[in-house]
């Protein structure tokens, strides 16, 4: 049978048999190089979906209360958030592979200590270990995608990042309901499984990674700046989670806490405004595609790391199913995600725009979210399951576009500090959105935990959900039944407010100018209007050279728009 030759294929169609050839080889060669860098990614977004489902287990068996419950989660979220514009500068400065391999090493460790984990306090201290490696992996990762793929191809890889995210989603809950289920196993295993992963992840990269430039020499960090922005999070981050806990959300520790997050924040503008590299430059800032871009990711954060951590609770507690089925309930969000993520990616590389396609990502989530708002004890599983694919099909088209809308914006040596704003952002949402959420949740909880009480008899005037054991095996059974009932119907505040940061993201989304998509690594010195109109003529997929994947550009290719010089 004779093969059809690669001008035959839809994908490279408009090409010449030597172009196509070359756009084939170049292709199967950044193909060889993603299988590290994705199973890395697969692996970082493993770790938190597999403890999320597991989490109500584990917090029962180690004495943790709904308080300790959420900053598990947040303890990493906030060591990413914290990780990702330090390594995302230091990737402008240094050796992008060493930095991510370093990453990884710290990921294992932290995983390998955090399986050994005796308290809930002492698993919150060991996960912030292992959330600066997973940080600074995902970060690097992006960026390492970012410097050997031009923008108008890297739609195409990105839609296999959100099926590597998808499947991980998938993977995570059902193998940590597996974990928790299986008594010769135990939950240290959901910490210890991934292990194995990240150290095949690091073989194929040394092996195979290849990554331009060494960084720039005499290169200085800015630690200043690195250290406000963190210390801002990290105030702001505090003040949610222990308001109305430990103190009144008017007094002198809020004024403390909010203020120091202000004052932290003003010097950090002023520091980079001096820096001579700053951690995040104030030009990126203040471009209007990044900043809108970082108000959309805002809501993605929040529904992506918000939903995933309170859905396990709503099946486990209030429906009253074990982790593995609780697992399987989530699978929805997962295929709506996978499928629009790699659907999206494809027609984005096709059509060489992004804007459609995010603003309608995000108005699917915020229609997921409100549904999932509506949710109570007794709502139908298969409503629960049409909801949860909407809001799936949502996150997959809006969350990696929002970060290829901002690196088409800079040049390859800014591309790093570009990627994990954005990031740090959608992170540091996620981080507030689970404690706001989870502050939310547990007054709900409380508020309808102690109807039920009373509707037993039993005076329940001091309970607090935060500070409440979640083993409920210990309560009489009428007792334990009022709480389960609490957490199923208190679910849908969760889901309402999290609707509410998507309207937001939507409207940034829809005030984002949709550019084109450059095919080369450098912004061009030529105006947006002819940027889109040179890309847009441009039928080609991929570079028609033989430009080896990993390595810098053609000089004489490196500022070119559509085959003719940016003038």
């Amino acid at each position: 049978m004779t093969k059809k030759p690669l001008t035959s294929r839809r994908i490279y169609a408009g090409m010449t048999a030597a172009q196509a050839e070359a756009a084939h080889h170049q292709h199967q060669q950044v193909l060889k190089v993603l299988t590290g860098l994705l199973m890395g990614m697969f692996v970082g977004n493993l770790t938190g979906t597999i403890v999320g489902n597991a989490l109500p287990v584990i917090v029962a068996e180690i004495g943790g209360t709904q308080q300790q419950y959420t900053w598990i989660v947040t303890s990493t979220i906030l060591a990413s958030t914290a990780a990702t514009p330090i390594f995302g500068k230091l990737a402008d400065l240094y050796d992008k592979k060493k930095l991510l391999i370093a990453s990884m090493l710290i990921f294992v460790a932290g995983s390998f200590l955090a399986g050994l984990s005796t308290s809930a306090g002492m698993l919150i201290a060991l996960r912030v270990l292992q959330g600066v490696g997973m940080g600074a992996n995902m970060v690097l990762t992006q960026i390492i995608i970012a410097s050997i793929i031009p923008p108008r191809q890297r739609g195409r890889y990105n839609g296999y990042m959100g099926a590597v995210i998808a499947v991980a989603t998938v993977a995570g809950p059902l193998i940590g309901g597996l974990i928790v289920d299986t008594p010769w196993l135990g939950w240290r295993w959901t910490f210890w499984i991934v292990i194995p992963f990240m150290l095949a992840a690091m073989i194929v990269i040394i092996r195979s990674l290849v990554v331009p430039g060494t960084g720039r020499p005499g290169a200085k960090v800015d630690w200043a700046g690195a250290a406000l922005i963190i210390l801002s999070a990290s105030l702001l981050l505090m003040w949610v989670s222990f308001a109305n806990h430990e103190f009144a959300w008017v007094s002198w520790q809020s004024a403390a806490m909010v203020g120091g997050a202000l004052v932290a924040a003003v010097a950090f503008v002023l520091v980079e405004r001096r820096a001579g590299e700053p951690i995040v430059p104030l030009s990126i800032l203040t471009n209007r595609t990044t900043s809108l871009a970082i108000l959309a990711s805002l809501a993605v954060g929040t529904a992506l790391f918000g939903t995933n951590i309170f859905l396990g609770q709503y099946f486990q507690i209030g429906r009253g199913h074990t982790p593995t089925v609780a697992g399987m309930l989530g699978l929805p969000l997962v295929l709506g995600l996978l499928v629009s993520s790699t659907v999206a990616g494809r027609l984005v590389t096709a059509s060489g725009t992004w804007k459609k396609y995010t603003v309608t990502g995000v108005a699917l989530l915020a229609l997921g979210m409100g549904l999932m708002g509506t949710v109570d004890a007794t709502t139908s599983l298969a409503l629960i399951s049409l909801y949860l694919l909407i809001a799936g099909v949502g996150l997959g088209a809006s969350m990696q576009n929002l970060v290829l809308a901002v690196q088409n914006t800079v040049s390859i040596g800014n591309v790093g500090a570009a990627t994990s704003t954005v990031t740090f952002f959608r992170t540091l949402g996620g981080a507030i959105g689970i404690q706001v959420l989870g502050a939310l949740y547990t007054v709900r909880v409380t508020a309808l935990t102690r109807e039920g009480f009373a509707a037993q008899g039993v005076d329940a005037t001091g309970l607090d959900a935060s500070t409440s054991s979640l083993d409920l095996s210990v309560l009489p059974a009428p007792l334990e039944q009022a709480v389960r009932d609490a957490y199923g119907n208190g679910i849908g505040i969760v889901f309402a407010v999290a609707a509410v940061f998507g309207v937001i993201g939507l409207v940034a989304a829809a005030c984002m100018k949709g550019t084109a998509l450059r095919s080369t690594w450098d912004v061009p010195e030529r105006s947006e209007r002819v940027i889109e109109e040179t890309v847009a003529a441009e039928p080609q997929p991929a570079g028609t050279g033989e430009t080896r994947v990993g390595a810098a550009p053609p000089p004489d290719k490196a500022r070119r728009v559509g085959g003719r010089p940016a003038g």
